[in-house]
């Protein structure tokens, strides 16, 4: 990663919000996307001379009440809070991280019973931990093993599994970013590999979005079938270990739900 990520991230944040529109009054031709520095600074209540420390890596801890002064300026969610904090109050070192471990077995024997459904739990780092049969059919990348980022950018097959690929690389990078905020010490050198083997990850990486997607819907190139649409939900299972479940499942009574009965 970058030796400055908060600085990066709070002018990727200033560059997206429209000046006039924060209340910046300038009769100048503005050459500067989104907020100049001194103008964040002056309406979040800090010096601009501090700002600029801060955003230039020379001060990495302001303190929580300027993080809030800031992210209220900047207009950022509650994912992007969580993120900006992580980033300036990093609360475990990489000694103190923990391990990822194996699924529970409860969890295991869940994915047994829903025999009918694409279904897999996977780590901080998006590898696939454990996966029902039909997770396997429906996309390659939903086997034991496998890792869903890796797959998205790195395997020539995820721009034919993927028909809205640019929406579902978008969305992979974002939500990473996301569980960066509270898992940072064991992303890190993930991270940094991603960046290296995929250019357009490390474009899309270094836009600092930062969404976690928990629900929604997929268009996939199933193999033999065509084109099949599930929506899916996500489940942050209680524990150490950072572990999500998805579950991904047809309209009911729908054409997709007849080929997903199909392939059982």
């Amino acid at each position: 990663m970058a030796t400055n990520e908060l600085g990066a991230f709070l002018r990727s944040r200033r560059e997206k919000i429209d000046a006039t529109s924060a209340g910046v009054v300038d009769n100048t031709r503005r050459r500067v996307k989104g907020l100049r520095r001194e103008e964040l600074a002056v309406l979040a209540g800090v010096s601009p001379s501090y700002y600029a420390r801060i955003e230039q890596g020379r001060d990495r801890h302001p303190s929580r009440e300027i993080l809030a002064a800031l992210a209220d300026v900047l207009r950022l969610d509650d994912t992007e809070r969580a993120y900006l904090s992580s980033l300036a109050m990093p609360s475990l070192g990489p000694a103190d991280a923990v391990s990822a471990q194996g699924v529970r077995p409860g969890v295991l024997h869940l994915l047994e019973r829903w025999s009918d459904l694409p279904a897999f739990v996977v780590g901080p780092t998006r590898e696939v931990l454990a996966a029902t049969p039909l997770a396997a059919r429906v996309n390659p990348a939903w086997r034991a093993g496998e890792n869903l980022i890796e797959f998205t950018f790195l395997d020539p097959r995820a721009k034919t599994v993927y028909p809205d690929w640019d929406e579902i690389a978008l969305q992979a990078v974002t939500g990473l970013r996301a569980t960066v905020a509270t898992r940072r010490p064991e992303l890190d050198e993930f991270v940094t590999s991603l960046r290296e083997r995929s250019e357009r990850f490390r474009a899309l990486w270094d836009s600092h979005d930062v969404y976690e997607r928990v629900m929604g819907e997929k268009r996939l190139q199933v193999e033999g079938v065509g084109i099949l649409r599930l929506s899916f939900e996500t489940f942050a299972l209680a524990g150490p270990e950072g572990h999500v479940m998805y579950v991904y499942f047809p309209a009911p009574g729908s054409a997709d739900d007849q080929v997903l009965r199909g392939l059982v």
